[in-house]
């Protein structure tokens, strides 16, 4: 007689990222990786002073042409939910990431961003029911540190107006990607649909939003074109079908830490394009950052368990 199976747990929120799962987990990284490009990509080619118009165009045009090549429209309680998702994804989050950005200092609003994955590792407990991961926790407040030490220069100063703002701006969108993943996506949305929906959404919020914040469009060079274009048709359409459809499949924690790589994106940008140093505080901070990523795609340590299935053919021994 042969005894039970020893198994290793490693469900709920101690989950990682499956082997064969991680091609997905690079297609989604590919979104904070184009996001981290923005700062550079709006400092050097858009009008300044128009950053939610930036936000606008990046969102709306993107969700209108995703609904005119899927021709799919949300149905029943959707069309609420669609909303919603939008609203805290896009709608809610990019203006306050905004406030943050012009009232704090570039590193402190980045740093304030990449709580997102301690604050989706909380609400993981209230809105998915799973266990509070002190691993996720941890490793998150890692990520935190990591970007800290690599974006924070010495004059930096808070504001908090600034600092409320960029907490909330994290909020939301955390709080988004947790809905995402409880609500997942209806039979009849494949990716692009999905985020068209979103983006659709929260670019429509933005609309009054903007105008009455900034007034009429700024006038607009072909540089300020090739700006747009890129947020628009690479920040917004490819990124966001790339990042919801990962946010669906893949383990909610695992995703959420992937934007850990938009700050370490625009700071190696600010280092090659822009000419800034990055010096061995920064080098430091990356390496904890990159170890934070990996980590959030590796199983928690998990317990040893008696697997309590009956005994099958491969389990059969001789005595």
């Amino acid at each position: 007689m042969t005894s039970p199976a020893i198994s290793r747990v490693v469900g709920g929120a101690g989950s990682g990222v499956p082997r064969g799962d991680l091609p997905r987990t690079f297609l989604t990284a590919i979104t904070p990786v184009v996001w981290g490009t923005t700062y550079v990509v709006t400092t050097e080619f858009l009008p300044q002073g128009h950053p939610l118009f930036a936000g606008l165009l990046r969102a709306l045009p993107a969700g209108l042409i995703a609904l005119a090549l899927t021709r799919t429209l949300p149905r029943g309680t959707w069309w609420g939910k669609a909303a919603v998702l939008g609203v805290l994804n896009i709608g809610l989050c990019f203006p306050l990431l905004f406030v943050a950005a012009e009232r704090l200092p570039g590193g402190v609003a980045a740093t304030l961003a990449a709580i997102q994955p301690l604050v989706v590792a909380v609400l993981a407990v209230a809105v998915l029911s799973e266990a509070l991961s002190g691993w996720r926790l941890a490793w998150g407040a890692v990520g935190v540190v990591g970007v800290g030490l690599v974006v924070i220069g010495p004059d930096a100063a808070l504001d908090m107006v600034g600092v409320v703002a960029g907490l909330a701006s994290a909020a939301s969108m955390a709080l988004g990607v947790t809905l995402t993943k409880r609500w997942g996506r209806p039979a009849e949305a494949g990716p692009m649909a999905f985020a068209g929906w979103q983006l659709t959404a929260g670019g429509l919020f933005l609309v009054p939003v903007t105008f009455l914040a900034e007034g009429a469009p700024p006038a607009v060079d072909l540089p300020g074109v090739l700006g747009y274009l890129w947020l628009g048709l690479v920040g917004g359409l490819i990124a966001y079908v790339l990042w919801f459809r990962g946010i669906t499949t893949l383990p909610v924690a695992s995703v959420a830490v992937l934007v850990l790589l938009s700050p370490l994106v625009a700071a190696v940008l600010g280092a090659v394009v822009l000419g800034q140093t990055l010096g061995p505080v920064q080098l430091l901070g990356f390496a904890l950052s990159l170890a934070a990523i990996v980590a959030g795609q590796l199983p928690a340590p998990g317990r040893l368990v008696r697997n309590r299935r009956a005994p099958g053919p491969d389990d059969l021994a001789s005595p």
